[in-house]
Parts: C-alpha cells; structure tokens; sequence
C-alpha cells in the first residue's frame, strides 16, 4: 500500500510540475505558437546541444531583468533570419535544470545584412555593440528576444524578463545594457 502511495504521489507532482510549467507559458498568437511548438524539444537542452547549440555558460542579468544562459548555434547565423531556427536559445537555471524561457535572433553585421531585420512584425533591437563579457564588444548585431516559454511582465518582446533570476548559478554575470551603434 505504501508503494502505491508513494507512485500516486510521484504522478501527481510530475502532474503538477507540467501544469506548473504550462502555467508559466505565456498565451501566444498561433504564429509564435508554431514557433513555441517547433523549439519544444529543446525544453532538454541536451537536445540542443545535439543540434548544435552551444551554452556561453553564463547567466546574464541586468539591473532591469535576467536574459537567462544562452545557447548560440552558429551554423544559424545569416542575414537572414528564419522564424523556426532562432540563432540563440535562453535558459534559465532553476535549482540544478535548466530551464528553456525565450528564444533569440541574432544577426551580426557582419554578415552584411543593409537595414534593420524584422521578424514577427517587430522590428529588431540594434544595432548594438556585443554584450561583454559573454562576446567581444566589436560583434556589433542585432537581436530580438521572444519570451516563448515564460511569461514576461515587461512584454514578450523585451529584451530582458524581470521575471528570470540566475541566483547561485555558478557563472551569473551582471550587466548593463550594450550600447547601440550606428549601422553604416
């Protein structure tokens, strides 16, 4: 009896942390929903990793929010940018996991790109210099964060979710904003 106990208890609370996780993903318009359905699998980012993804290893905060543990695939890069294949995934650490909130296009520009992108009917934030310590300061990009995952409180689209901590995560950086650069 104790056995079956304990295996109700285990169902119910994996119930809960899917509900729990489901609660916290924001209503999205079935555009971003295809999206969101598409980066699903990267909820593990070990498939990530698989992909092609590769952590920067630290979590980014800002006084006006956390940006979260980027994971940069750079077989995406282009000028480009293509709605299901976001350059960067953002994770937040959440005890030992991490755990999949946002997703980010990201466009060099260097890769000769002539105006400012846009994507999803908004237009890219940018350009900016690169967000030292995590990239030199000389990668001047664009970028654009979708709060796929998480709900944001400052707006899907934000750079930064006031919601997303890096607490006692090994490399939790502090930053402050990029400084946006002319795009010649």
């Amino acid at each position: 009896m104790a056995r079956l106990l304990r295996l109700i208890a285990g169902v119910v609370c994996v119930g809960l942390a899917a509900s729990l996780a489901q609660a916290q993903a924001p209503a999205l318009p079935p555009e971003l929903e295809k999206v969101r359905a598409a980066l699903e699998k990267y909820q593990d980012p070990i498939v990530a990793v698989h992909d092609g993804y590769f952590s920067t290893l630290g979590c980014v905060e800002f006084p006006s929010g956390g940006m979260g543990v980027h994971f940069l695939n750079p077989r995406l890069m282009g000028p480009v940018p293509d709605p299901l294949a976001p350059q960067i995934l953002v994770y937040e650490p959440v005890g030992d996991k991490l755990r999949l909130v946002a997703a980010e296009w990201f466009i060099p520009l260097a890769t000769g790109i002539k105006e400012r992108p846009q994507l999803f009917g908004r237009p890219f934030d940018g350009p900016m210099e690169g967000h030292h310590p995590l990239m030199p300061t000389e990668l001047h990009h664009y970028d654009l964060h979708v709060w796929l995952f998480k709900t944001n409180p400052a707006g899907m689209f934000n750079s930064t979710n006031p919601s997303v901590k890096c607490g006692t995560h090994g490399y939790s950086l502090k930053e402050q904003p990029a400084k946006l650069v002319p795009h010649r």
